[in-house]
């Protein structure tokens, strides 16, 4: 895990960073009220059709459920002015139902980056690239070569 001061240290993305990796959804949820901007602007697909905090929180509880040992390991961090961004490589088993396919027990394997601004010491917006193909594809969901 990275120990870079932008990921782990007590700042708003090092909490939110900790608390996705603990596993308690309980605790993810109540981070994101603590160190997100409640005018969250999220930038990130969401197929629930919510926006802000309330779409963050219903990502990581869909996560949760579905792969409740998911890891986010960060393997760099580009901080400038008030954004931090992140490559991450995110690990976990498939043990609950997600995007309408039952538990496989299939590990899953997949990269992403995000960008943070920060406002007020507070997580003000989110812009996100998630690898979902690669993630499909892992889980039986798409052919190989899509």
């Amino acid at each position: 895990m990275s120990t870079h001061p932008a990921v782990h240290g007590g700042t708003a993305t090092a909490r939110l960073h900790d608390a996705v990796n603990s596993g308690d959804l309980d605790h993810v949820l109540r981070t994101i009220d603590e160190v997100v901007h409640p005018g969250l602007l999220f930038h990130a697909p969401v197929p629930t059709g919510l926006t802000g905090v309330q779409a963050l929180k219903q990502v990581w509880t869909v996560l949760l459920r579905a792969f409740p040992d998911i890891r986010v390991e960060t393997e760099d961090v580009i901080t400038e002015g008030d954004k931090v961004v992140s490559r991450n490589t995110v690990t976990g088993t498939h043990l609950g139902e997600y995007r309408g396919l039952p538990p496989t027990g299939r590990p899953v394997r997949y990269q992403e980056i995000f960008i943070l601004r920060l406002a007020e010491g507070r997580i003000a917006e989110i812009w996100g690239v998630v690898d979902v193909l690669a993630q499909l594809r892992q889980l039986g969901m798409l052919p190989d070569g899509i």
